[in-house]
């Protein structure tokens, strides 16, 4: 059988019908990059002290007083020492963020006191600064003190569900089609998202937002496939490698919104709404042509070469009948379900001690690239300034990260970019460490550097997934990969809590693991012009001296696979 790309050489590699797939498939991404990143400001926690009883009617900091706490706010920070509050009954209480004191005959209004105290608990609650947030769920379920775990556990337990969807999904796509689990999980990624706003409690919050982001997860692995397989391989790289900046352009969209509205139900509604345009034309969205080749659904597959042809005004498309054996002819004719079909899992992946060698280095990098990215992105909220605006900066400085890297991989190959940004984001973590912290642009540059070039690896390890295994078993390739990934994202916060040890900590340890993974990959095949493989034999031949015979007689045109209908 002869090569698929022949299609694309003949009806465009990304030309009008392409064009107008992708950049409807790759809108839905930016929601994905929003939701990821939404609980920055949905658990945010303000300056709070324990409830007074009664009304305030004096408060002090230090040398500072006001009429109330909303006064003296800006010049207390929690570890600083107590508030000082006064009573309409005129009683005295020193407010500390999970505990509070009365003075005992004490009714002069001075923060110095060295006399008796009674310890109280919280019983009246919590007061919230709510200078920069009106409502977050924090503040509204008093998720502090004995609480505060579960606020941490917000991006944590999203994460967890990403890691899930990423693998159920991924495996879903391969047995029933890319087109059919993106309009799912699009669908339920709008309605879950909406529903968030409307919990009336924690735990409905967080058993919602899981499947939140299950289904996003879904969407954005199977999307990476989607458009792989949609695009031939000389526009490939470039369409690949820009999901990525649809996703950090959801980053700052959840930095936009978030600095604009301050209430976290309607920061929640404003951030799913982006969906809803996706939702309209994603029942217009065509299956790909490599999934109902491998599929044996031939009679589909035509008609879409035909549909694509008269899109892009190509007078005489290829045939698929011209890529099929004698035997297979008759199956164009025959009910699609008849084809008998070889289910295959995750063992799949590890068929060959080969295979499982180049599996386990990729998982490595999948997990690296996650850490890395959500270890850079948390910290950079702690680099002083506006909280917003970093956030900001975190994303838009991935956008140059992804030019750089496709140029990269057309110029120096998938394995060549990969290896170097994985070195180069390890060392920004061991100059990291050696700053001065009192030189703190030293160390935001070399914080964004960092980012910078480990967003160049978690780009790039998307696409070369996808060129590391045939089509058979492609979404669970990137499924399994993207669910190491998510194994990283949820350990990224608690590696950030490591700081309280020692303030370097996190970067040390993604900066050896870097460096060792960079070191690793160099042992994986170079994939640069090669096309899609279709079978384990064929994926499994990448790299070797002796490729199938198919790849060998098409290397000069980029003609190099053969579809296998049998699967």
């Amino acid at each position: 059988m002869k090569s698929v790309e022949r299609f694309f050489d003949e009806l465009g590699h990304f030309k009008r019908f392409q064009a107008c797939v992708y950049f409807a498939a790759v809108f839905q991404a930016i929601s994905c990059g929003i939701h990821y990143l939404a609980s920055v400001f949905l658990a945010e926690t303000p300056k709070f002290v324990c409830g007074a009883p009664g009304n305030i009617t004096a408060a002090m900091v230090a040398n500072y007083s006001g009429s109330g706490l909303e006064d003296i706010w800006s010049h207390w920070n929690p570890g600083q020492g107590f508030v000082l509050v006064e009573t309409e009954s005129g009683e005295l209480w020193e407010l500390n963020k999970c505990s509070r004191s009365r003075r005992t005959d004490s009714f002069d209004f001075d923060y110095s006191f060295s006399g008796n105290k009674s310890e109280f608990p919280c019983s009246e609650g919590f007061v919230y600064d709510r200078t920069n947030i009106q409502q977050s769920i924090v503040t509204d379920w008093n998720l502090v003190c004995d609480k505060e775990w579960l606020a941490k556990l917000t991006q944590p337990s999203f994460m967890f569900g990403v890691l899930i969807g990423a693998l159920i999904f991924g495996d879903i796509a391969d047995r029933v089609g890319r087109r059919t689990v993106m309009m799912f999980t699009s669908t339920c990624q709008f309605v879950f998202g909406i529903a968030v706003a409307f919990t009336a409690n924690y735990y409905v919050f967080i058993v919602i937002r899981f499947m939140l982001a299950m289904v996003s997860s879904g969407y954005l692995v199977v999307v990476f496939v989607y458009v792989t397989e949609f695009t031939g391989i000389r526009a490939r790289t470039w369409t690949s490698m820009h999901v990525h900046a649809s996703f950090a352009v959801g980053v700052m969209v959840v930095a936009l919104v978030g600095y604009l509205v301050r209430v976290w139900w309607i920061y929640q509604i404003i951030l799913s709404l982006p969906t809803f345009p996706f939702l309209l034309v994603c029942w217009k969205l065509p299956e790909t042509p490599f999934y109902l080749l491998a599929k044996g659904r031939y009679k589909e597959a035509q008609d879409l070469i035909d549909k694509v042809a008269e899109f892009n005004g190509v007078a005489n498309p290829c045939r698929v009948s011209d890529l099929l054996q004698p035997e297979e002819m008759d199956l164009l004719e025959r009910d699609q379900d008849a084809t008998p079909e070889r289910k295959l899992s995750i063992l799949d992946l590890f068929g060959t001690w080969k295979m499982a060698g180049r599996t386990i280095t990729v998982w490595l990098v999948w997990f690296i690239g996650s850490l890395g990215y959500y270890v850079f992105s948390l910290g950079s909220v702690n680099l002083g300034g506006n909280q917003y605006l970093n956030l900001f900066l975190a994303g838009a400085v991935e956008l140059p990260s992804y030019i750089v890297g496709c140029f990269a991989m057309d110029k120096l190959g998938r394995r060549n970019t990969l290896a170097p940004s994985l070195i180069l984001s390890g060392t920004a973590c061991a100059l990291i460490i050696v700053v001065p912290q009192n030189i703190a642009i030293l160390a935001i540059i070399l914080s964004m550097t960092g980012k910078f070039a480990i967003a160049i690896a978690f780009g790039l390890i998307y696409l070369y997934t996808c060129e590391l295994y045939p089509t058979i078993i492609r979404s669970l390739a990137v499924g399994s990969g993207s669910m190491l990934c998510r194994v990283g994202s949820v350990v990224a916060p608690f590696c950030v809590y490591l700081a309280s040890v020692w303030t370097f900590l996190p970067q040390v340890i993604v900066g050896i693991l870097a460096l060792l993974i960079g070191v690793l990959t160099l042992l994986l095949p170079e994939t640069l012009g090669k096309p899609l493989t279709s079978t384990l034999e064929e994926a499994a031949a990448l790299g070797s001296k002796k490729e199938p015979e198919c790849t060998q007689a098409n290397s000069t045109s980029g003609e190099k696979i053969e579809m296998n209908p049998k699967v």
